[in-house]
């Protein structure tokens, strides 16, 4: 008989100190979310649903990216752990985190 090979999964947490950057994509729609996990909160929120529809999917992931670092850097937050999900770390995943990057956060 065959073994189960079974996949380890990494959980990322996000604290208060150390929140946790959540990144969800559809085939037209990004968004990112900046969650504590140990208290169960959303501390903030950028999609791309009012952007302009001139610009590129990639060019509207790093803008979400920049509104939301702009977003933490107001409430003073200067640290995230990045949350892909199951996407790959590529493309508009890496859009959001270049944008978040460039605000000055750190992930």
């Amino acid at each position: 008989m065959a073994k189960k090979v079974m996949a380890r999964t990494k959980k990322v947490f996000g604290t208060a100190k150390y929140p946790r950057l959540s990144v969800a994509r559809s085939n037209k729609r990004i968004s990112a979310q900046v969650i504590n996990d140990t208290k169960g909160l959303t501390i903030a929120t950028a999609t791309d649903a009012k952007l302009d529809k001139k610009m590129t999917k990639t060019e509207k992931a790093n803008l979400v990216g920049q509104n939301l670092g702009e977003k933490l850097i107001k409430m003073g937050i200067k640290t995230v752990h990045f949350d892909r999900g199951r996407f790959l770390f590529h493309g508009r995943v890496k859009a959001v985190a270049d944008g978040v990057k460039k605000t000055g956060v750190k992930i």
